[in-house]
């Protein structure tokens, strides 16, 4: 998918960027059509580069593509690799990247990237079937190549998550997730000064002095990670959180803890069956209680509930 907000906020740093998406994939390859990565340079005119199509010799071949056009200030290029012998790579298969320069300013829509990858060909028509569809029926066409045009869909963030709490491991867990451009972060403590001073593109930094009041601005359908500082807190959160509505809810904490917030959420009049929801301990405590480790572990428990039967009925719907 195409990181439209990504690209905006590199952008808005003032230097031109060269983005580089797979647009064709025959064989094998290391990532799928539509991974792409930026490329640009700093104030210092060093070569910088976010995002990934695979890594290895294809990626490095790329950047320097890349390089390339911020030199000469090529708008555009159309190159296949075949990943073999010829560059080092053991994937047997071919790919086709897309490189194209941006600046700030540009205006990219907001539904879905079509543009001709090489030359400057008409829109064909099973181009303009899928954009229609699109607008009238709202459904999204995957990225491809087709006919000689590249078509992505714009990412749109798809779930949303609220992280409570910006300590070792909420900011851990936030610099992990960040990236993905089908998550919307929305990221609570009780003051300014409990978040770092850069924060990741995409995410809603929000202080607030009283967080478990803040809950009632939450949509009913985000998925919360409750970490703070305090276990009152926590539970007071945990509180609301079920009286409000949720997808779903994870406490950071031991098996002590999550025995006393089970029984005290009981206490305060939630049914069993919603308490069973509640994840805690979460993360996974085979990898360590470092918070990197633990956000790695809640991390990859948030992504695997995206694959869970349930969610890829309503994806599907």
């Amino acid at each position: 998918m195409f990181d439209r907000a990504g690209l905006l906020a590199q952008l808005a740093e003032g230097a031109p960027v060269i983005r580089v998406v797979i647009a064709e994939v025959k064989g094998s390859s290391p990532r799928e059509v539509g991974a792409a990565m930026l490329v640009w340079r700093d104030a210092q005119g060093a070569l910088r580069q976010s995002g990934t199509i695979g890594g290895g010799a294809l990626e490095h071949l790329a950047t320097q593509a890349a390089q390339d056009m911020l030199t000469t200030g090529a708008m555009r290029r159309f190159d296949r690799y075949p990943l073999g012998p010829a560059i080092g790579q053991c994937c047997g298969g071919a790919v086709a990247l897309l490189s194209e320069r941006y600046a700030d300013g540009v205006t990219l829509p907001e539904t879905v990237m079509a543009r001709p990858a090489t030359g400057d060909a008409p829109m064909p028509l099973a181009v303009k079937r899928l954009l229609v569809a699109q607008r009238g029926q709202g459904v999204m066409p995957q990225a491809q190549l087709l006919q000689g045009w590249f078509i992505e869909p714009v990412a749109r963030p798809s779930r949303q998550l609220w992280v409570w709490g910006a300590g070792h491991v909420g900011r851990a867990l936030v610099s992990v997730l960040a990236p993905l451009p089908e998550v919307a972060i929305t990221w609570v403590d009780t003051g300014i000064e409990r978040f770092p001073e850069t924060i990741p593109a995409g995410v809603t930094m929000l202080p607030a002095a009283d967080p478990a009041l803040v809950v009632a601005y939450a949509p009913q359908g985000a998925e919360h990670i409750v970490l703070t500082y305090s276990h009152a807190l926590d539970l007071e959160l945990c509180h609301r959180i079920m009286t409000h509505g949720f997808a779903a809810l994870g406490v950071i904490g031991s098996a002590t803890k999550a025995a006393r917030f089970r029984a005290r959420l009981h206490d305060l009049g939630h049914l069993p069956v919603e308490i069973q929801r509640i994840a805690c301990p979460i993360g996974d405590r085979s990898l360590g209680k470092h918070p990197q480790a633990i956000a790695l572990g809640v991390a990859t428990a948030f992504l695997k509930r995206a694959d869970a039967p349930e969610n890829r009925q309503e994806k599907a719907g």
